[in-house]
């Protein structure tokens, strides 16, 4: 597949994962609980989907620009912790309701983080 198909695969886990962020993040934030959040695994598994196609479209692009053959730069290592953090964030929401203020609050600017390491590689 072309870079730039990648790169749309990469962008819509991007939005999608940080929808299903938004949506229990709300719930809680307004006094609801775990128990009574409606088709909290149906968002699970979205939140799971979305995670997977952020792997497939990164590394996708990833082996598009032959980085992959020559070991990953720290760069990369970093977009990858961020990624586990954005896609464990789901379940601080959803078993701590106190997380959910620091969800809302950092999984932007992790987001944000993560695309300006993309767009300036600084190491």
């Amino acid at each position: 597949m072309p870079y730039d198909v990648y790169k749309l695969i990469h962008l819509l886990g991007i939005f999608v994962l940080l929808m299903t962020l938004a949506l229990p993040t709300m719930h809680m934030l307004r006094g609801g609980t775990r128990a009574d959040f409606p088709g909290r695994r149906k968002l699970a598994a979205t939140h799971g989907a979305a995670s997977f196609l952020i792997l497939l479209g990164g590394f996708g692009m990833l082996a598009r620009l032959g980085v992959v053959h020559t070991g990953l730069p720290n760069w990369i290592l970093l977009k990858l912790v961020i990624w586990l953090l954005l896609s464990a964030a789901l379940a601080l929401t959803l078993r701590v309701g106190a997380g959910a203020r620091v969800v809302l609050l950092a999984a932007p600017l992790l987001a944000l983080l993560a695309a300006g390491i993309a767009i300036f590689k600084p190491f």
